[in-house]
């Protein structure tokens, strides 16, 4: 039996039965702790597959485990508390402030029809303030800006208290002090609070600073696993995006860091 916090084993998935496979016979085991990413380009499964480890969907073929548990075993409820999702685009209906999005995240806590209370609020607003937005937290959520909407979506699934963090191209469509700022809370949150992730992402540099394990997708086959030194290579960015890159430690950072020189032939 495997000791992995979250566990996909074999799993395969299509949107249309008679179609190809999106997800195609992909096994991952993610260890309390860790923060692994899910390379790939554009229709490579990534989001697909976080799917699948919310329980959101489920696998046509293979299975999905949360420690012991089959994931089909537990309720939504259950779900809900130890798998918070970190969407790539939040679009609030209502003008909800910043805290009561934040609030929602207590949800999965509260019996029936039982209102939030001051420990709710405590958690809430403590939330707030790790992911940096406290002193956002009466503004409407409309209002703030693409960065600050991602901060508090996070603040959000801090609350909610969960084990696993799945996030969904986190800083896409941020600017560069935004990245920069959401990439330092992650790091922050598995650093501090062992907080263990799933992300999904395109920046293979982001990927390469911030996990401890990734995952390449191609066409919803793994073709690699690993330390991102180990496979974060020339051949491997080559094979998944048809680019030439440099792939080489940062003299100032000591980061890996991949540099695209142009499309290969």
């Amino acid at each position: 039996m495997s000791d992995a916090l979250l566990e996909a084993i074999e799993v395969s998935f299509a949107y249309d039965p008679r179609g190809p496979a999106v997800v195609d016979d992909v096994s991952l085991a993610v260890a309390r702790g860790a923060i692994v990413g899910l390379i790939g380009p554009n229709g490579s499964g990534k989001t697909t597959l976080l799917r699948l480890l919310s329980g959101t969907l489920t696998p046509a073929r293979g299975a999905v485990r949360l420690g012991t548990a089959p994931m089909g075993s537990l309720s939504r409820r259950e779900l809900a508390r130890r798998i918070a999702v970190v969407p790539q685009e939040t679009h609030s209906a209502f003008d909800f402030s910043a805290l009561e999005i934040v609030m929602m995240g207590r949800y999965p806590h509260l019996g029936a029809f039982e209102l939030e209370g001051a420990d709710d609020l405590a958690i809430a607003r403590d939330a707030l303030t790790v992911t940096g937005t406290r002193a956002l937290e009466s503004r409407q959520f409309t209002t703030l800006s693409g960065g600050e909407k991602q901060r508090v979506v996070i603040a959000s699934a801090l609350a909610q208290a969960a084990e696993i963090l799945l996030l969904d191209e986190p800083t896409a469509s941020l600017d560069l002090g935004f990245q920069l700022d959401v990439t330092s809370l992650l790091t922050r949150l598995n650093r501090d609070r062992g907080v263990t992730m799933v992300v999904s992402t395109h920046d293979l540099n982001l990927a390469a600073s911030l996990c401890t394990t990734l995952l390449l997708l191609k066409t919803g086959r793994v073709i690699a696993a690993g330390p991102p030194r180990e496979v974060l290579t020339r051949d491997h960015v080559r094979a998944l995006y048809g680019v030439d890159a440099d792939v080489e430690v940062h003299s100032r950072t000591g980061r890996l860091m991949v540099v695209p020189l142009a499309r290969a032939h």
